[in-house]
């Protein structure tokens, strides 16, 4: 029943604190500080390396932390549910952020990822829905599904060029989505990616993509121009760019093309308007 402000101290009778554990998910001790609905800021000391699975899981009440440089890896759950936490940057040290990481978090309007992320995990900030845009730094080379699925307010979209998969459902439900650009290095873009994206207008497809998933831009109801920069990839069905108006331009070099494509048909580039 603690509120207010929390500092957590370097060190505890001249041990130092490098983890944050506690007993909300009993079978890992893990969660120390779950559910404090009262807690507004945390302070944590350098000497913390891991934030681990639901260590501040739905503390409702927090709007502001800092997450020292020495912490490398931010587990499941972590800040999952602080709906009131309006930003977080995130240190240059930590390399993963793992699955639902901050997921639900509805009134963070900013991120700062940097370049040592490799990768973000399952619903890592699924349903942010106050966030309005993000750029993925070169060092992250997947994005897990889910990962920014629901996040309503999100306009702009950047994904570095080390990114080599788009999971499915990655950007789904983003009804604001203006904007995408996609890296070189995307060879595959999962299902349903960025399905119900209906506030987006066109996409540029690199000349990597070698494989896009079912339905990966169904419902994308206000998209008229898909142009892909390289050959056809492999789709399961018809069902690409199902109850959308899009029309496909390619280069006139590329291999693979018929005169539909994912259920849409089929012009050269230099047709479009």
């Amino acid at each position: 029943k603690a509120s207010g402000a929390l500092t957590i101290p370097a060190t505890i009778e001249g041990n130092p604190v490098t983890s944050i554990y506690g007993p909300y998910w009993q079978a890992r001790g893990e969660g120390a500080f779950s559910k404090c609905s009262n807690l507004t800021s945390i302070t944590i000391p350098d000497s913390v390396t891991s934030i681990g699975r639901g260590a501040f899981y739905c503390c409702s009440s927090l709007t502001s932390i800092s997450i020292p440089d020495s912490v490398t890896s931010i587990g499941y759950m972590a800040f999952a549910g602080c709906t009131s936490l309006t930003s977080i940057t995130i240190p240059d040290g930590v390399t993963s952020i793992d699955r639902d990481a901050f997921g639900s978090c509805r009134s963070l309007t900013s991120i700062t990822i940097p370049n040592s992320v490799t990768s973000i995990g399952e619903d890592a900030f699924w349903r942010c829905t106050s966030l309005t845009n993000i750029s993925i730094p070169d060092g992250v080379t997947s994005i897990g599904e889910r990962a920014f699925g629901e996040c309503t307010s999100l306009t702009n979209i950047t994904i570095g060029n080390s990114v080599t998969s788009i999971g499915e459902r990655a950007f789904g439900g983003c009804t604001s989505l203006t904007n995408i650009t996609i890296g070189n290095s995307v060879t595959s873009i999962g299902g349903w990616a960025f399905d119900n994206c209906s506030s987006l207008t066109s996409i540029t497809i690199s000349d990597g993509v070698t494989s896009i998933g079912h339905a990966a831009f169904a419902a994308c109801e206000s998209m008229n121009a898909v142009t892909f920069l390289g050959d056809a990839p492999k789709v399961k069905n018809d069902d690409t760019f199902k109850y959308s108006s899009s029309i496909i331009y390619r280069k006139p070099e590329a291999k693979g093309w018929g005169d539909t494509f994912g259920g849409r048909p089929v012009k050269l580039i230099s047709e479009k308007p």
